[in-house]
């Protein structure tokens, strides 16, 4: 049996494992935990976030990717490394070729250091794919043909938009406006229209449940429990969705705008392809409710959210050597 393809997505949040021969082997927060007495990093992933909440003074929460950009590659070499050995687990009698997808904005030289603490971590060969293409690859758009395919990809910390076409992006756009800017939104809303104070993952479950884009015909409600701010006691209030919209809009907004600027800069005739195939979205913020129903509202283009929207740039990441190796061919 051949071995496998290893296909990572370093994400600003969590970072995923694809393996073609396995599927999904590993998915944990992007977050390292360094001891400054020992100078040595305590743990990674999971046993990482879960220390986080308590931590003491000597410890140092790290987190190597903020809003899709490597902010600290010798901790994030550190971190690939980990995720990689951890993934290939004991099948590792030859070096996988490893696929890592990146976001759209990186530069030359990051671009080198990633692939270089790649091969250092054990890889035969590795690809960098960007991030709309993995996505496209992950959500079952054929990108090797010669048709546009309008691609929008709402991850943790950014959102990536592109026209791809002959598995390579025509015109893009990435915006520093995803998921996590969700949540900090509505923690900042329920302080400022409630006094209450909630944490991120009260705000992300708020997101999940009532989260919406759009308007509803009737909203739906959550209790949700905090502290307040004024007295700093505990307090209870009910939300909204329209309430969530609200405080969503302005995120929401910059995303409709992002791309609608890729569609004004799109040549005709793949704009042409575009409007009979529509627009494809993916990543974990392309599941709030209504998203893709407020694109078509404002592009005229009917979207579509792909099922499994989480993991199609993981998925795509994977199958990207497979891809670009037949397309050689």
């Amino acid at each position: 049996m051949p071995a496998s393809d290893i296909g990572i997505d370093l994400g600003t949040r969590n970072s995923r494992v694809f393996s073609t021969g396995r599927g999904l082997v590993l998915s944990e927060p992007s977050v390292v935990v360094y001891d400054k007495n020992s100078e040595k990093i305590k743990a990674i992933g999971e046993e990482a976030r879960q220390m986080t909440g308590h931590a003491s003074s000597n410890i140092e929460v790290i987190r190597p990717i903020r809003q899709g950009v490597i902010v600290d590659y010798t901790v994030m070499e550190k971190m690939l490394k980990f995720f990689i050995s951890k993934a290939m687990g004991r099948h590792s009698f030859r070096k996988p070729r490893i696929s890592i997808c990146i976001p759209s904005g990186t530069t030359e030289i990051e671009r080198k250091a990633v692939e270089e603490a790649t091969y250092q971590a054990g890889a035969r060969e590795v690809f960098l794919v960007e991030e709309p293409i993995a996505a496209a690859i992950g959500a079952g758009v054929d990108v090797t043909k010669p048709f546009g395919n309008l691609i929008v990809d709402i991850g943790g910390g950014t959102t990536d938009v592109a026209v791809i076409s002959m598995a390579g992006s025509v015109v893009s756009a990435s915006v520093k406006v995803a998921g996590d800017n969700f949540d900090q939104a509505i923690m900042s809303y329920v302080r400022k229209n409630h006094s209450l104070f909630i944490g991120e993952e009260a705000a992300e479950n708020i997101k999940i449940k009532i989260g919406t884009a759009c308007q509803e015909p009737s909203p739906r409600t959550l209790e949700v429990k905090g502290r307040n701010v004024i007295t700093g006691l505990p307090k209870v209030v009910t939300l909204t969705s329209e309430e969530i919209r609200i405080a969503l809009k302005d995120a929401t907004n910059q995303i409709v705008e992002t791309v609608h600027g890729v569609l004004e800069k799109t040549p005709p005739e793949l704009a042409a392809d575009i409007v009979d195939r529509g627009i494809v979205l993916t990543g974990g913020g392309a599941m709030l409710k209504g998203m893709d129903t407020l694109i078509e509202q404002k592009t005229g283009v009917s979207t579509l959210t792909v099922q499994d929207a989480m993991s199609a740039v993981v998925v795509g990441t994977g199958r990207y050597a497979e891809v670009i190796t037949k397309m050689e061919e």
